[in-house]
């Protein structure tokens, strides 16, 4: 078995965290599942930002389009430092390794 429970890329019940337990491979089912949904955030947030770069280049740019990239950028970047965490702790990084994790994000944040 892993040492360290890998963090998965969704929330469980109530937005906690979800872990899973593997053996060192990590070559299950949910791990495979967990892996493709890391790499289709990544590629949701490689999208968004070819969007933002568009629309922010548009003077013409409504508030409401602009308050709703604004929410969507939150929540790719929330995936994103989700994703940074668990590899990071996989890698063996502690938390003191890094300023800021998710949590002063997600409270910052809401």
């Amino acid at each position: 078995m892993s040492a360290q429970p890998r963090l998965l890329p969704w929330s469980g019940t109530n937005g906690q965290p979800a872990y899973l337990v593997t053996d060192e491979e990590g070559t299950g089912h949910v791990s495979k599942l967990a892996d493709e949904m890391e790499a289709f955030q990544l590629h949701m947030a490689t999208e968004l930002v070819g969007h933002a770069l568009e629309l922010l280049g548009n003077p013409k740019a409504e508030v409401e389009e602009l308050r709703f990239l604004s929410n969507r950028m939150i929540e790719a970047l929330r995936d994103a430092l989700r994703i940074a965490e668990s590899r990071g702790r996989r890698l063996g990084l502690s938390e003191e390794d890094g300023d800021d994790g998710p949590e002063q994000a997600n409270e910052a944040g809401g």
